[in-house]
């Protein structure tokens, strides 16, 4: 099925956001997923004065090496509708690389999309009336059909999960009958190996 790009709160480039939706379709934001991917090195001296103000910090840390999942971190500390998991404002990529500059573009789609497509997200969508901005206003309207995209994404989520799990159900079955098959000819050969 095709999927509407017109749900993604990235305006310029929906493939990247599409993208980065099918490579962790299940993230939930704030798994436990955080930047453990950059080395630890020794505070700089600016750093020791932005420890009183960690978003500060945050905000001044260089982001073009950043890990999707850690620049999503960091979103959801620094923003609200981040934070709260609201329907994003569509061009949203815009206001966080206004508030953000020196953004990698495609690190912050990749963390869009990884948001955007969360179980957590598509929910708050399915049922959500009004987008927010970066601070939690609101703002434009979630039309009949980004809603209804949120539930078909949904729908096939829980059906390519069900699918699975009775996948598994199918092969514990076959194995448990294959393991009683191969049992019981162990046995007949062993009746007949005493004969």
């Amino acid at each position: 099925m095709k999927s509407m790009n017109t749900m993604s709160p990235v305006a310029e480039l929906p493939e990247a956001t599409e993208n980065a939706t099918h490579a962790m379709p299940d993230a939930a934001p704030g798994d436990g997923a955080s930047g453990g991917d950059q080395s630890p090195q020794a505070p700089a001296p600016e750093a020791e004065a932005h420890a009183a103000a960690p978003e500060a910090a945050a905000a001044a840390a260089p982001a073009g090496d950043q890990s999707p999942r850690a620049l999503l971190k960091q979103l959801q500390q620094e923003f609200k509708a981040f934070r709260d998991c609201l329907p994003l404002a569509i061009g949203v990529d815009k206001q966080v690389l206004a508030r953000l500059p020196g953004l990698n573009r495609k690190t912050m789609r990749a963390a869009l999309g990884i948001h955007t497509g969360s179980m957590r997200y598509l929910r708050a969508m399915e049922k959500a009336t009004v987008r927010y901005d970066l601070d939690g206003n609101p703002g434009a309207e979630v039309t009949d059909t980004h809603r209804l995209h949120a539930k078909e994404l949904l729908q096939q989520r829980f059906k390519k999960e069900a699918d699975r799990k009775k996948a598994e159900r199918d092969a514990a079955v076959q194995a448990e009958a294959d393991r009683k098959r191969q049992e019981k000819l162990q046995q007949l050969a062993s009746k007949f190996a005493k004969r």
